[in-house]
């Protein structure tokens, strides 16, 4: 006999499945926004994937963000892996995405298909991160031929911010817009399954996402895109300065520092721990 939810009750939750390649397009289609968020370690891994994020980037921006350096050209393909393998642990249901870090791919498809490969068979991930347009067409292809889901990273590139002069919005000219779509054609072309577009002018970010079958995701370019990303840090309120682009979600950074001295002050005044927190026996 069949069950009937009684009137007024709350139906079970639907159990989440793993994002999956397949979905980009479909929510695409669907017109349905895609949600991405860097994270660099399974305590943020997991919160997120609870949170219902889409994917989790592990971001090379872990390099100034977490590991103190300037910017992320110092990065390494090891740093990576671990930081990629302990995000993977905890994702149970986010699409895990990796950046292949500056001087892992770029001297030739057969490197930047040695270090995937390494990133999938040692972290765990997805599908891997990696930054330019017609100039890595070729590594695309031999990635994607070898079954490993590319996403695709154009406008403001931070492993060529000593190109770029800085980090500065790209496609701001005629010439330059045209390029930066004839780019994500050529990406998508060669088999990518997402663009990221990174400081882009929001009506250059509208147009490629309109040009695509496959999906675009902004950061600091605009609305009209098929999708979102922010490094958590900047979402989170961990700072006293994010960028323009980003949006302060809450204030985890004032949270934990408030934690903390409340902390060092228990400790100091002997009010911590109490008897509630020993063992008699």
């Amino acid at each position: 006999m069949d069950q009937h939810p009684l009137p007024g009750s709350v139906p079970a939750p639907t159990q989440r499945k793993r994002f999956r390649v397949q979905h980009l397009i479909e929510h695409k289609a669907a017109g349905r926004k895609l949600t991405m968020l860097t994270a660099y370690d399974t305590i943020t891994g997991r919160i997120f994937d609870a949170a219902g994020v889409d994917m989790l980037l592990v971001g090379d921006s872990m390099g100034d963000n977490v590991l103190g350096y300037e910017n992320t050209i110092p990065v390494t393909l090891d740093e990576m892996i671990v930081s990629a393998r302990s995000v993977a642990r905890a994702a149970k249901h986010s699409m895990v995405v990796a950046d292949l870090p500056f001087g892992s791919y770029e001297a030739s498809p057969q490197q930047a298909f040695a270090s995937a490969a390494r990133m999938l068979k040692e972290a765990g991930v997805q599908a891997v991160k990696i930054e330019g347009g017609e100039r890595i067409v070729k590594h695309v292809e031999l990635l994607t031929q070898s079954g490993i889901p590319v996403f695709g990273h154009l406008g403001f590139t931070p492993q060529s911010e000593n190109m770029l002069g800085g980090k500065r919005i790209q496609g701001r000219s005629d010439e330059a817009a045209e390029r930066l779509c004839e780019d994500a054609l050529a990406l998508q072309d060669a088999g990518a399954v997402a663009v990221v577009l990174e400081m882009v002018p929001a009506p250059v970010a509208a147009r490629a996402t309109e040009i695509l079958r496959i999906p675009t995701i902004g950061i600091g370019a605009g609305s009209v895109v098929d999708g979102q990303v922010l490094v958590w840090t900047d979402m989170a309120g961990m700072g006293d300065w994010s960028p323009r682009f980003a949006k302060q979600f809450g204030q985890v950074g004032a949270a934990l520092a408030a934690a903390t001295e409340a902390y060092v002050s228990e400790v100091q005044a002997q009010t911590f721990p109490g008897p509630e927190h020993q063992y008699d026996h």
